[in-house]
């Protein structure tokens, strides 16, 4: 009973896109918008049942990891993280339901501003940048390469570097709605990459520097 209301508040908050999108079917045509390209224009429609599939992979399925991971952790050190790690899902909670309600109202008003996207994935970027020295070595979480998960050491190092990557790129993310529709997707792409693959590259970099010595 213990474990089911400290439940609720994260239930609660995963359910918030399904009430939004129960209050507002009325009001959706049978076919809507389910897509957008970089402009901001619609370029696929489809059925508006769709829409409950589209939110239980945004929201759903992030709850339901997080519940099931730690206690499939072979290494347990996610447990062991406590509130931290309830920190990070109640914030990852929140944007996903945050971001699933912005897709509805983007659905129901038939627009989108793909800036306003780009600048909230950033600043969640920069939130997990910011969160990456806390995480330890585990399967499920963080810069997860054969070279961290083998050295603990590896891991540390990637996580301090990769996280003030992750910081300062979720910034410049964040600020790319300033720039021109046509530049902010690749602009987007472009940091995404860069965060993504550096880390990868310095974490063997480190594990064959380790093994040398």
């Amino acid at each position: 009973m213990e474990k089911f209301k400290k439940e609720i508040p994260f239930l609660a908050i995963a359910l918030i896109p399904f009430v939004y999108l129960i209050y507002i079917w009325n009001r959706l045509p049978e076919k809507v918008p389910m897509h957008w390209n970089g402009a901001g224009e619609i370029d696929r429609y489809g059925d508006k049942k769709e829409l409950f599939v589209m939110l239980f992979m945004l929201v759903g399925i992030t709850y339901i990891i997080f519940l099931v991971i730690p206690f499939i952790d072979p290494k347990q050190k996610l447990q062991n993280m406590g509130n931290k790690l309830n920190n990070l899902r109640m914030i990852l909670t929140l944007f996903m339901s945050g971001l699933a309600v912005f897709i509805l109202y983007s659905v129901q008003q038939k627009s989108s501003n793909p800036g306003f996207v780009f600048a909230i994935i950033g600043l969640l970027f920069a939130f997990l940048g910011n969160y990456f020295k806390t995480i330890k070595p585990n399967y499920f979480i963080g810069i997860k390469t054969p070279w961290t998960l083998e050295n603990e050491e590896v891991w540390k190092k990637t996580h301090i570097m990769g996280g003030k990557l992750w910081f300062i790129g979720g910034l410049l993310m964040a600020l790319t709605f300033l720039l021109p529709n046509e530049m902010q997707l690749y602009t987007f792409l472009g940091i995404t990459a860069v965060i993504s693959i550096v880390p990868i590259v310095y974490s063997f970099l480190e594990f064959k520097k380790i093994k040398n010595q």
